[in-house]
C-alpha cells in the first residue's frame, strides 16, 4: 500500500473485526486555513503585548532607564505590524493565485511580508532584552 492511500478503521466490533475503513489524506486547504488563523491569533497577541508595553513605558515616563529606546522600538514594532497586516489584506484581496498574471506580484508581496516579519522578530527580541519591571525604575 502507498503511504497516501492508507486505510484506517473507523469502528470495530468487540471481537476485533473491522467494520469500516476511511481514507486519510492531507487536505491542503484545511491546513492552510488553520495555519493562517493561528498566525493571525499570534499577530494579535504580539500587537496586544506591544500595546501593553507601550502603555507601561508611557506611564513610567522618563524615569524608565531606557525610555527613549523602548518608546522607539515599541513604536517601530507596532507600525511594522500594521504595515504587515495591510500587505496581507492587499495580498489576499487583490491577488489571485489562480490567475497566472498575479503570480509575480504575489511572490514579491509575500517576500516583502517575510522580510517585515524577520525585522519585526528582531525588533521584539530587542524589546524583550530590556526588562520592563518596576525594579528598574527608581
Amino acid at each position: 500500500m502507498e503511504s497516501e492511500n492508507r486505510e484506517y478503521p473507523t469502528t470495530s466490533q468487540t471481537d476485533g473485526n473491522l467494520i469500516g475503513y476511511i481514507r486519510k489524506s492531507l487536505d491542503a486547504n484545511k491546513y492552510a486555513t488553520k495555519k493562517t488563523i493561528a498566525q493571525g491569533l499570534l499577530d494579535v497577541a504580539l500587537l496586544t503585548a506591544n500595546a501593553s508595553q507601550l502603555k507601561y513605558v508611557l506611564q513610567v515616563g522618563e524615569k524608565h532607564e531606557f525610555y527613549a529606546l523602548m518608546l522607539t522600538l515599541i513604536s517601530i514594532s507596532i507600525v511594522l505590524q500594521v504595515v504587515q497586516a495591510i500587505l496581507c489584506v492587499v495580498l489576499g484581496a487583490s491577488l489571485s493565485l489562480n490567475n497566472e498574471d498575479d503570480h509575480n506580484s504575489a511572490e514579491k508581496a509575500n517576500n516583502v511580508i517575510l522580510c517585515l516579519n524577520i525585522v519585526l522578530m528582531a525588533d521584539n527580541i530587542l524589546i524583550s532584552s530590556f526588562e520592563m519591571k518596576e525594579s528598574n525604575v527608581t
